[in-house]
């Protein structure tokens, strides 16, 4: 998996920075999905290498503008393009009528397939609200001033590596055997033994976990949904300093958002959604939210649009 910010800024755009978007490229499948979809997403497409028209599946953590005002925009031209071959939409209950009265208002007709998710259940029983071979998405509810949900991505983990030469020995005839095994499974050969693919796989090779939270001040069903991630992707609207400000507004300071990854025990923390306050010519700055998060967990980058991340294990430090 590979994560591209198209957005980190909070609430407003800035010169530097769009706001709240960011795209998750699944190489194996040609695939894009897509977190928040924040004013001016689609231009964000434009100046980045990533292909729209592999965009499969949008995830919506809340309705606040800031997150969902580039969404119609998006969809229309997806349809204009002729370039989808249909979309699946997360997110709370009012994302749905809220994109229906915005297409219908304007006569935008989606030719495409389009399915809706309303996650608020699943968020509340931690069923899955996606999964088929390969991946698995949760979702938990956050605290912010309206109903907001943090994702989280796991790749599945796989069979170890497949001993063909021992296979060979044992006198197995290569074929569709050979993937029925690979695969970890049992199969019975024409002789009347039985064969456990396991015992021709090497160790299992474990998957790789991102999650996705914003807007939420610190809450314990973040570091929940967070625990072993390989990359927490998490808001850091606000410096320690304005953490009065950041319970008033729902929303985290650089230090809970450290705290979080601390408590969960990711192996990266990335900051997100960092409010204009903190731009150029003001005294805090972006690089002091940093320093913040990282005198409290080590492990922590900052995000700028268009970075662009490989989600993977990370190196942690061993347990004292």
């Amino acid at each position: 998996m590979q994560v591209t910010f198209l957005g980190t800024s909070s609430g407003v755009p800035t010169r530097s920075r769009n706001v709240s978007a960011l795209a998750l490229r699944l190489p194996q499948r040609s695939e894009l999905w897509l977190f928040d979809c924040g004013e001016g997403t689609q231009h964000q497409f434009l100046r980045s290498e990533l292909r729209v028209s592999q965009l499969r599946r949008i995830f919506i953590t809340h309705m606040h503008g800031d997150h969902i005002y580039g969404l119609p925009g998006l969809m229309a031209s997806l349809g204009m393009a002729a370039q989808c071959a249909g979309l699946c939409l997360y997110g709370p209950d009012p994302l749905r009528p809220y994109l229906e009265g915005v297409l219908h208002n304007s006569s935008t007709r989606i030719a495409y397939p389009l399915e809706y998710v309303a996650v608020g259940r699943a968020a509340g029983s931690g069923a899955p609200i996606y999964e088929d071979e390969l991946l698995l998405v949760r979702c938990a509810a956050l605290r912010h001033r309206i109903p907001a949900y943090g994702y989280r991505v796991e790749t599945k983990p796989r069979p170890g590596r497949f001993d063909v030469e021992r296979a060979r020995a044992l006198g197995i005839p290569p074929g569709p055997v050979y993937a029925e095994l690979k695969a970890g499974r049992s199969v019975s050969l024409d002789d009347g033994r039985i064969i456990r693919g396991a015992s021709l796989c090497g160790p299992e090779q474990p998957g790789s976990s991102f999650v996705y939270c914003t807007d939420t001040v610190f809450c314990e069903a973040a570091v929940e949904l967070a625990r072993g991630a390989d990359l927490l992707i998490h808001e850091s609207t606000f410096s320690h300093a304005d953490a009065e400000l950041a319970f008033a507004r729902g929303h985290s300071t650089s230090t809970m958002a450290a705290q979080t990854a601390l408590a969960a025990g990711v192996g990266k923390l990335v900051l997100t959604h960092l409010s204009p306050r903190y731009g150029p010519g003001n005294p805090t700055t972006p690089d002091d939210l940093l320093a913040e998060a990282r005198a409290i967990f080590a492990r922590t980058e900052l995000a700028r649009d268009f970075l662009t991340l490989e989600v993977g294990p990370q190196e942690r430090p061993a347990a004292a």
